[in-house]
């Protein structure tokens, strides 16, 4: 009986020991780093660019902020003629950048989360080569970077970048910086979903920051889920060059 208790306990501890190992090694893959002091860029109260609704529209119902404004008045289908909405949307479409100045796996700029005392290198792209250097800028017909005030979606491996994401709350800062502007987000939500919803990559109608893993964060294999972070853009500052 005895023999059999110390056996009990030597596989218990070999498991354990395996379990530690496997999230020891997978954390060295993936680069973050200790947010330093001068790494967020701050600015004045008087100096903050306000995002928040400015104008209410009584006839639509609709809000404008300095980014969606332009877009409001392509959908504004009472006050422009059809033919001039397929005009400037044309125009739009033509003046949207293509980024392909970007290569897969090029550092693209950094996420820096204050509530984590930790910031992570951004790469481009969000294929397996690219997750193994960190956070990845997810590429696609319904994301853009920060510049594009759309949705802006980064993922990263939860076992190695984004293994402390689930202690991030709805309030908390996220900074993003990508070409000499600094983009400030506000969690507004959290939650869970199977790893095969097709719904969080979606369009946005005002400036979002999404981050995506896989969860549950403790799980060895290919994880059932996934954790998302929402965000919405509160604040834009231009970095010193």
């Amino acid at each position: 009986m005895k023999r059999n208790i110390a056996m009990f306990l030597i596989i218990v501890g070999f498991l354990f020991a395996g379990w530690n190992g496997y999230f020891w090694a997978v954390e060295s893959f993936g680069s973050k780093e200790t947010l330093g002091k001068n790494d967020i860029v701050a600015v004045a109260e008087a100096e903050k660019e306000d995002l928040k609704p400015k104008i209410d529209d009584s006839t639509t119902g609709r809000q404008e902020t300095p980014q969606n404004k332009e877009i409001a008045l392509y959908e504004e289908g009472d006050s422009i003629l059809p033919s001039q909405n397929a005009e400037k949307e044309d125009s739009k479409q033509s003046t949207m950048r293509d980024y392909k100045e970007y290569n897969r796996g090029d550092e693209v700029g950094w996420l820096l989360v204050p509530s984590l005392g930790m910031k992570y290198p951004i790469y481009w792209g969000t294929d397996d080569e690219t997750l193994t250097q960190g956070v990845g800028y997810h590429v696609g017909d319904f994301t853009t970077p920060p510049d594009g005030f759309g949705h802006t979606v980064l993922s990263g491996h939860r076992d190695t970048v984004f293994q402390e994401l689930g202690e991030l709350a709805e309030g908390a800062q996220i900074y993003v910086q990508f070409e000499e502007i600094q983009y400030e987000y506000k969690i507004q939500k959290t939650w869970i979903t199977d790893a095969e919803d097709r719904t969080v990559i979606v369009n946005k109608d005002e400036p979002t920051l999404t981050l995506t893993t896989c969860y549950p964060f403790r799980f060895i294999g290919s994880a059932p889920d996934r954790y998302i972070i929402e965000a919405l853009l509160v604040n834009t500052t231009e970095m010193p060059s």
